[in-house]
């Protein structure tokens, strides 16, 4: 009986499991196509462009420094002499002849009230002589001097004028020793360093303040010899510090040599006064090179992405996929910009989009 039973089970179900093994097979062929079909299809409709030849007039990029135009450093003239005041501090603006810092002067002062005095003494000893000169030439004339006597007071009269001159010469010399106790800037600007202290002494040589001349500062353009040779006095820049901040200035001279080991020369552009720039400063520039085209290669700004430091286009291959490409890029000019190096020109270029579709992707490019 349980023999039949399992036989009968056995019959039912065979042509059941033959039935799902059936349906089984087509459900997961049927699957597993429209998976394929997702694997190859694109991932995004894209228009492409290349490199187009433009002939534009020419400007010139530059990194460089904001330097001083010309700085003077200021010192004691004098040595051995404390420091009794200090005027000014870093970033005062002072004017030619302010007084920056004061030396103890009292020893000074005690020399030249004794050459002052040396001097009268001098004069009053020259006036007697010069009186007994005149008498003794009158005298002579009359016979009642001899000659001899008569060339006496005229030489103790020359000695005494001498006398006067040396100690006049005295005299000077302490006054002028007397007015190096005045520390004073030797023309207007800004204090760019201040190393006086009170109480120190003071040393010839020693650098105590730095001085900006008139305050004005200009931008130090590192240009190759080649675009040295393009660049001329009096021509405009435009030179941007930090964000937003852009000033126009112009070139005021360009060196005459590159350096040896880094092939670069330097251009200086006078910035305008009161910018609010600092020494120091990092800061890009272009020189209009007005008259001066060129021709180059150029795709749109927005074919153009930018990652960190680096620069680079999205390129299509022969299979459709997406591949990075790095560039260097030059100037701009509209919505296009400059590409110098790592494009070929029948190479198609994603021109929007680069954002949304990294390396490898597969993309269906449309014309147009």
């Amino acid at each position: 009986m349980n023999n039949k039973y399992n036989h009968l089970i056995f019959k039912i179900a065979l042509p059941g499991l033959a039935l799902a093994s059936g349906a089984i097979l087509p459900a997961g062929s049927s699957q597993a196509e429209p998976a394929a079909t997702a694997i190859s299809r694109p991932a995004l409709t894209v228009r492409t462009t290349t490199l187009r030849e433009d002939k534009w007039a020419r400007t010139l990029s530059a990194n460089g420094s904001v330097i001083p135009w010309q700085e003077a450093t200021v010192g004691a003239e004098i040595s051995g002499l404390r420091i009794a005041e200090v005027n000014v501090s870093v970033g005062d603006h002072v004017e030619r002849g302010d007084v920056l810092a004061t030396l103890a002067a009292e020893t000074i002062q005690a020399g030249e009230a004794e050459a002052l005095a040396s001097l009268k003494e001098s004069e009053a000893v020259q006036i007697d002589a010069k009186a007994n000169a005149e008498r003794a030439r009158k005298l002579s004339a009359s016979g009642f001097v001899s000659d001899q006597q008569a060339t006496q007071s005229a030489t103790s009269e020359l000695t005494a004028q001498a006398k006067v001159e040396v100690q006049r010469a005295r005299h000077q010399s302490a006054l002028l020793r007397l007015s190096q106790t005045r520390i004073v800037a030797p023309d207007s600007g800004v204090i760019s360093a201040a190393n006086a202290n009170v109480g120190s002494l003071s040393q010839p040589g020693v650098e105590l303040f730095r001085l900006i001349r008139k305050g004005r500062l200009e931008w130090r353009a590192d240009l190759t010899a080649e675009e040295l040779m393009l660049i001329r006095k009096g021509m405009a820049a435009e030179v941007a510090v930090g964000e937003g901040n852009i000033f126009k200035g112009t070139v005021r001279a360009i060196s005459p040599s590159v350096n040896p080991q880094t092939r670069y020369g330097y251009a200086l552009v006078m910035l305008p006064e009161s910018t609010g720039i600092v020494a120091g400063a990092y800061a890009r520039g272009t020189f209009d090179v007005s008259g001066r085209k060129k021709t180059l290669l150029s795709l749109p700004q927005s074919a153009v992405m930018q990652r960190g430091s680096k620069t680079y286009v999205l390129i299509v291959g022969p299979d459709n996929r997406i591949h990075e490409r790095e560039v260097t890029i030059g100037q701009r000019n509209g919505d296009r910009i400059e590409i110098r190096q790592g494009l070929k020109e029948n190479e198609q270029a994603v021109e929007s989009g680069g954002p949304f579709l990294t390396e490898g992707d597969v993309v269906m490019v449309v014309k147009g």
